[in-house]
């Protein structure tokens, strides 16, 4: 029998912390602790990029870059370059929500400091470490650097001329800049050059500190899952670095922009905005800045799940005046060519397909030619027909899993476990209850164990709803902007009865992680 896994999914940020947002210290370990006393192999985060409009990390403005908030600020004043009254000086964090706009305006000063601490007072052995890090990272790292320092600084001198509206690199840098000549580029860089630096000490900060909460993880047998969303954001370095391999106008404006049309989130589909790529640009280097992106990601993470997989075998192109996605269409991607191209390069790729949404034979076949596990959203499996019976034929219906899939009660998209039922029509809560032959007074538990039990090679959990938490604690509702990737927990809820439930379901259905076994 094939090894059988199970792990929880849930995003850094979320981390309880006095400092107003989850980050990569103490309770980080805690968590992980939590996971491998419970039996869990897996750890599924968002994606770790620094986050772009609507805080949101599937929107973020580098592929390559960590997101600076995640950086722990004890970490740092333990190795001596912030002073405990910094730390102390902290405003009022909300405990169960991230206030972005708050943590921002505290501690992105304190980690600049830090940085430009780092860069005066390093011992030989710490600056010998971070040359290191700029030289292997540079091929990224430099346009990632000057890009955030002169998005900060255009970004200033906008809001101090009365500019309300667009001031992204797109439409609002001089236009050498926006082009990277390198007369303009190198008296830019000249100008900042100390801002950059500092750039750079904070992208070393957060991959030293990730690097460890890996490394500990990975002692402990639990793999982690990264996220790739396959779209980049309009205001990126990706897209200021790399104009030549998406599909813009002369003035670096859109042609056209990704998303999904209507479905199951959104009856006018989801615009996200994204540009779309020039597929025939990358051909013609054999997919490397691709290659790149896998590269450190399989570096980042153990095993990677592509968001929207369907769109490398088609996209949804919509023209970029339409302000909803009904008016788009399908265009084919050649991501046989890029898989093959991958697997060349790197072996056997420990990718998961998230192989949701508007999805059709050939989607199916890509995913089945390169062996990817698909993913099973139970929420999706009540799908009701008209006559009010429940569909037999879903494919989301455990009895209908291929082994090599991976099972979700929902996903940071769907609503909590107890949040979806509870609003459920009463006649079809008890289709639900019939399917599951149970009451509904552990109605969570249920699901979880009907995850668990099928034979879904991995199964992962939403934290959310091993706490059983209702809508409140909803990481996301697609197309809408406010509060979306902001919730956190308690420190109280990683707690025995939570842990011994969790644990004896994971041994029950032959998911414990063995790592765990052989300590004992």
């Amino acid at each position: 029998m094939e090894k059988r896994y199970s792990g929880i999914l849930l995003h850094p940020v979320s981390f309880p912390s006095k400092y107003g947002i989850g980050d990569f210290g103490r309770h980080c370990y805690e968590f992980i602790d939590f996971l491998f006393r419970s039996g869990q192999s897996l750890w599924q985060v968002l994606p770790l990029n620094p986050c772009g409009y609507g805080n949101s990390p599937y929107s973020p403005y580098s592929s390559f870059a960590g997101n600076e908030l995640l950086i722990d600020l004890d970490s740092l004043q333990e190795h001596g370059i912030l002073s405990k009254r910094d730390l102390e000086l902290h405003p009022y964090f909300d405990d169960c929500f991230v206030d972005y706009e708050l943590v921002n305006e505290w501690k992105f000063p304190l980690l600049k400091k830090c940085a430009a601490t780092f860069l005066e007072k390093a011992s030989k052995e710490d600056m010998k470490k971070f040359d290191i890090f700029e030289a292997e990272n540079s091929w990224w790292l430099e346009d990632f650097s000057c890009f955030t320092v002169f998005r900060d600084h255009f970004n200033k001198e906008a809001k101090e001329e009365g500019i309300d509206g667009d001031s992204a690199w797109y439409a609002y840098w001089p236009e050498g800049l926006k082009r990277k000549e390198k007369s303009e580029l190198s008296k830019w860089k000249k100008k900042l050059e100390e801002k950059i630096k500092i750039a750079k000490v904070l992208q070393y900060f957060f991959f030293e500190q990730w690097s460890k909460v890996k490394e500990y993880a990975n002692q402990r047998g639990i793999k982690i899952v990264g996220d790739i969303p396959i779209f980049v954001s309009h205001d990126s370095s990706d897209v200021w670095a790399n104009q030549e391999l998406f599909k813009l106008k002369s003035d670096a404006s859109l042609i056209s922009v990704a998303g999904v049309p209507p479905d199951y989130f959104s009856p006018t589909g989801q615009r996200w905005g994204n540009p779309i790529y020039d597929w025939a640009a990358m051909e013609k280097d054999d997919f490397a800045w691709w290659k790149d992106r896998f590269r450190l990601n399989m570096k980042l993470y153990d095993i990677v799940r592509i968001d929207h997989f369907r769109g490398f075998d088609a996209f949804w192109s919509i023209p970029a005046k339409e302000k909803t996605a009904v008016k788009g269409k399908w265009v084919k991607a050649p991501g046989k060519k890029l898989f093959t191209s991958l697997k060349k390069e790197f072996g056997e790729l420990p990718v998961i397909a998230e192989d949701l949404g508007h999805i059709t034979e050939s989607v199916y076949a890509l995913r089945d030619k390169f062996n990817f596990p698909g993913m099973k959203v139970l929420h999706f499996a009540f799908d009701f027909k008209e006559n009010g019976m429940l569909n037999p034929d879903n494919a989301f219906l455990p009895h209908n899993y291929e082994e090599n899939s991976v099972v979700y009660t929902g996903t940071h998209d769907n609503d909590t476990t107890f949040g979806w039922y509870h609003k459920l029509p009463d006649n079809y809560k008890d289709l639900v209850r019939t399917y599951m032959a149970r009451n509904d007074h552990d109605i969570v538990w249920d699901f979880i164990r009907l995850a668990i039990s099928s034979s879904a090679r991995y199964c992962i959990l939403p934290f959310q709803d091993i706490l059983e938490h209702g809508s409140e604690s909803r990481m996301n509702t697609p197309s809408t902007v406010g509060k979306n990737w902001g919730w956190r927990y308690k420190q109280n809820d990683l707690n025995d009865y939570r842990l011994s439930r969790l644990s004896e379901m994971t041994w029950l259905y032959n998911r414990f992680n063995s790592t765990l076994i052989e300590s004992d």
